[in-house]
């Protein structure tokens, strides 16, 4: 089997602590050996010890594969672009429970995809991406790298999402739509517009409340 480690110790890191699990028991593939995390852990966690800041994963000296269980696109990006060590291997964590289409779907590396996920057909998933509990998504979508959705988000048909964008729990996006990069949609939304980059959208339907960089 293959060593696996989780970066990030909160509460998404242990759920996907359960997701690996949960894998092994369908198919043993994983050694989950522990979890790196900039916050230092004095005990285990969830029976795990605790490896390290994230910054001594450079120093790891043999085949290991990481999940980087961050919900936060830009902090994200900001530690997988930061560990450059050639012995990371990045898979792709999908719950057995997932339903994925058999016709023309793509998936990168390094993506979280949690139980009740449903992936229809036509779809290109970069990397890097966290579909969490119960998230749907429709035909011919694209979604770019380190994005993150949060429980029961639903994706409707011919969608772009950007990179880095942020969606909270319960959204909806509507078909046909693009949401640019780094904007954050918030939990409950309806997203009915194309939405602009660098912003944050509430609402329904959901509209910019606030510009950021």
């Amino acid at each position: 089997m293959k060593k696996i480690a989780i970066v990030g110790a909160g509460g998404f890191g242990r759920e996907v602590k359960m997701l690996i699990e949960d894998i092994n028991e369908k198919n043993a593939q994983f050694e989950i050996i522990g979890f790196y995390d900039d916050k230092e852990y004095k005990t285990e966690i969830n029976g795990l010890p605790y490896l390290g800041e994230i910054k001594n994963i450079n120093e790891v000296d043999y085949p290991l594969c990481l999940a980087v269980a961050i919900a936060a696109p830009n902090i994200k990006k900001k530690i997988v672009e930061g560990i450059t060590n050639e012995n990371i291997e990045y898979p792709n964590l999908i719950h057995p429970s997932v339903i994925i289409g058999r016709d023309d779907v793509k998936l990168g590396k390094g993506n979280i995809i949690c139980a009740g996920v449903i992936i229809t057909v036509n779809i290109k998933i970069e990397d890097f991406i966290i579909l969490n509990l119960s998230c749907t998504v429709g035909h011919d979508t694209q979604i770019k790298k380190y994005s993150s959705f949060m429980p029961s988000v639903n994706i409707s048909g011919e969608v772009i999402i950007n990179e880095e964008v942020y969606v909270g729990t319960g959204a909806k996006i509507i078909n046909l739509l693009e949401v640019g990069q780094k904007t954050i949609i918030g939990a409950g939304a309806v997203v009915s517009k194309d939405l602009p980059a660098n912003c944050t959208a509430v609402g329904i339907p959901a509209k910019p409340i606030k510009f950021h960089e």
